[in-house]
């Protein structure tokens, strides 16, 4: 029993130790993952933003499919960067499509990869969006004397927004989490620099563990502003 309790003692101290040293090397470190997390809000933000452009146009063409070409990119577009992993849609573009016109840089290129690959994704919601809206919105303005385009501009697409607002959020939280794959380019982001700080330190559990809490704490608190917005528009 004597021999034992210096062993226990001894394992709790260093155990101890090698805690305090975690704390120290993430402390001393913080400001740089923070600012990684930061050039993560940045890409997420450019990314959704494109995207929404994106799919409000590949959109707005996949609900008319009596233009076959127009219909048949929008088609092909969507379901390609539906269908494909992001991981693949990245190294196709930085190193295949994009060298061909050019010099891009790592976080230009992969603010285009996350904005396809957005985009796609809010093309279907805007869709979902617009046809949830009643088809007498659409004869109501007509009827008025407006355009197809005045009609859809001016009373289907406000009405549109929503139902959109919600799932916007989720993708944008779903984006926020995807931008974790641009480090494979060199983009120094959270994961980026996270990988840089454990390559020196080689202490998975504080390094990995205070990035997976930094990205849970940024997608919570965009959860938590889908949660508030949507109650606003169920109030009004």
């Amino acid at each position: 029993m004597s021999h034992v309790m210096p062993g226990l003692f001894g394992i709790n101290f260093i155990q101890t130790l090698m805690e305090i040293n975690g704390l120290k090397l993430i402390t001393s470190n913080l400001d740089v993952l923070l600012l990684g997390a930061l050039v993560t809000l940045e890409l997420t933000a450019l990314a959704v933003a494109f995207g929404m452009i994106l799919g409000l146009i590949f959109g707005l063409a996949k609900l008319s499919p009596q233009r076959r070409l127009i219909y048949g990119i929008a088609t092909f577009y969507i379901d390609f960067f539906r269908g494909t992993p992001l991981f693949v849609q990245i190294l196709l573009l930085y190193f295949g499509i994009l060298p061909m016109f050019g010099h891009v840089g790592d976080f230009s290129a992969a603010v285009i990869a996350c904005s396809l690959n957005s985009g796609a994704y809010i093309a279907e919601i805007v869709r979902a969006g617009i046809q949830a809206i009643d088809k007498g919105q659409m004869e109501a303005g007509r009827s008025l004397g407006m355009t197809h385009g005045q009609t859809m501009w001016y009373i289907i697409l406000p009405q549109a927004y929503k139902v959109v607002i919600p799932p916007l959020i989720n993708e944008f939280i779903a984006m926020l989490k995807d931008t974790s794959l641009v480090s494979l380019i060199g983009v120094s982001e959270l994961t980026l620099r996270g990988k840089l700080l454990y390559s020196v330190s080689y202490n998975a559990a504080w390094v990995w563990g205070t990035v997976a809490i930094i990205y849970f704490i940024m997608t919570k608190l965009l959860a938590m502003l889908g949660d508030y917005v949507e109650r606003r528009l169920a109030t009004e």
